[in-house]
């Protein structure tokens, strides 16, 4: 159905849900090269306020992408909670916004709300909030995950430590791996990602990450993030796998893209499950994302891409993961044109990640070839920080030399837990204080050459 609003005498109409949604959002150059985004500041504007005019049950009857095409809207109406969703079922986008907002809303009742939500609806309320107000709402949240230790604590800020390397040499790895231990990074993942798909590849960086694990007894886990298909594969072939990686979208049509749908997601989930390889908990999935993926791929069916983006985090859900992250600016200028649209973007899927109960990190990071810089990526990681953000990557001088896009670095992660006094996760917090990494305070310890683990050949 059309949807309407008038703004200075000039009736804008919007032909249905979805084009609604497109022109509400903050401009960004992805939905302008899909030919979604609005034409002027002024149609925003009235598509924001018709948007915020509209019952939130609205998102429970008109499907964005048809229920009969797609398995993710068939996921997203067949698993709705409408016993959560009863507390706001009153309310307009408007006044759900004003409820998120208001004092008396706790992290208690949002993660009660949480089962009753769409992404289409918390993509909606997302573009009606300013910056501050996705830092709000994303700090009132708290999702808590386990495996070897616990992700998401209120106070608490976790790092993936990520040693690519450009050939996959174990050696290259092993130093960047002893690299970010020593600054206090791997909490959340040591995870890499190998430059080549193959399974003899991933099982070996695999018995390597656990024989150092093992070794130097670390609570964490690892994660190569080799296909969904070959993680299955290096499981049969009995391989020590922690968490099981896939990169994800919002329509069937994407996930297709990377060769994966629901069925395959659930197999994978279901094969790290049954190797039992946790000890404080059994979340094994880990995904990531990202704003662009669906157009990238022409999967898109007219969405624009924020809206695309919070649908994966609906696939995401189904699989109770350990860690979601949204690698924000990593994909390029087409879709994110510059440091602000990458701000923005990071804090929309931040928040609505957190609103879905997804233990949500951001890869605070952008490509070389973007209107971007570092001092962007500070201030994003910043505001991210002040929101609660449940991890972030830890790279060798925040230069991929693999992947070739740049990131956040070991002393990144130090700068944000130092400033906003947060702390790693309680078990690996533990383990750096016990190999003499921090002091009681949470500073990092010098290092001397005698140090454990420095001898011994770990990278010989």
């Amino acid at each position: 159905m059309p949807y309407r609003h008038t703004v200075h005498q000039t009736n804008y109409v919007f032909d249905d849900l979805k084009t609604l949604l497109a022109r509400a959002t903050p401009l960004r150059s992805g939905d302008q090269l899909a030919g979604v985004a609005t034409q002027s500041a002024e149609e925003r504007v009235a598509a924001q306020m018709a948007l915020a005019e509209l019952p939130v049950t609205t998102f429970l009857n008109e499907a964005v992408v048809p229920y009969e095409t797609d398995e993710v809207t068939r996921l997203i109406i067949d698993t709705h909670n409408a016993t959560a969703f009863a507390l706001i079922r009153h309310l307009t986008v408007g006044g759900f916004r004003d409820f998120l907002l208001a004092d008396s809303t706790t992290t208690a009742t949002l993660t009660r709300l949480s089962p009753g939500l769409t992404p289409e609806l918390v993509a909606a309320v997302s573009k009606l909030m300013r910056n501050q107000d996705l830092i709000t709402v994303s700090a009132k949240c708290e999702v808590v995950t386990r495996f070897r230790n616990t992700i998401g604590l209120r106070g608490r800020l976790s790092t993936r430590l990520q040693p690519n390397h450009p050939t996959d040499d174990v050696r290259g790895i092993a130093a960047s791996l002893v690299d970010g231990l020593l600054y206090g990074a791997g909490d959340a993942v040591i995870g890499i990602n190998p430059a080549t798909d193959h399974v003899q590849t991933t099982v070996q960086l695999l018995e390597m990450i656990d024989a150092v694990r093992q070794r130097f007894a670390i609570p964490t886990q690892s994660c190569v993030l080799s296909h969904l298909t070959t993680t299955i594969q290096a499981i049969e072939q009995g391989a020590p796998v922690d968490l099981a990686f896939q990169s994800i979208g919002g329509t069937e049509a994407v996930n297709a893209s990377f060769g994966i749908n629901l069925a395959l997601l659930r197999e994978g989930w279901e094969a790290a499950r049954s190797l039992k390889r946790g000890t404080v908990g059994e979340n094994v999935m880990y995904f990531e994302t990202g704003q662009g993926s669906a157009l990238s791929a022409n999967a898109h069916h007219g969405l624009d891409q924020q809206t695309a983006e919070v649908r994966a985090y609906a696939v995401a859900r189904a699989f109770e993961p350990l860690l979601v992250n949204s690698v924000v600016g990593f994909i390029g200028p087409e879709y994110l044109y510059n440091g602000k649209q990458i701000i923005r973007a990071g804090l929309e899927d931040h928040c609505c990640g957190k609103l879905l109960g997804l233990p949500m990190g951001v890869d605070v990071c952008y490509t070389n070839h973007a209107e971007a810089d570092q001092d962007d990526m500070d201030t994003l990681l910043t505001l991210l920080g002040v929101g609660g953000v449940t991890f972030i990557m830890g790279i060798p001088g925040a230069d991929d030399v693999m992947l070739h896009y740049q990131s956040t670095s070991f002393h990144d992660a130090l700068y944000i837990r130092d400033v906003l006094k947060l702390r790693p996760a309680p078990e690996f917090e533990a383990w750096l204080l016990q190999m003499g990494l921090l002091d009681d305070h949470g500073k990092l310890l010098p290092v001397s050459a005698g140090h454990r683990l420095l001898a011994g050949g770990v990278i010989g």
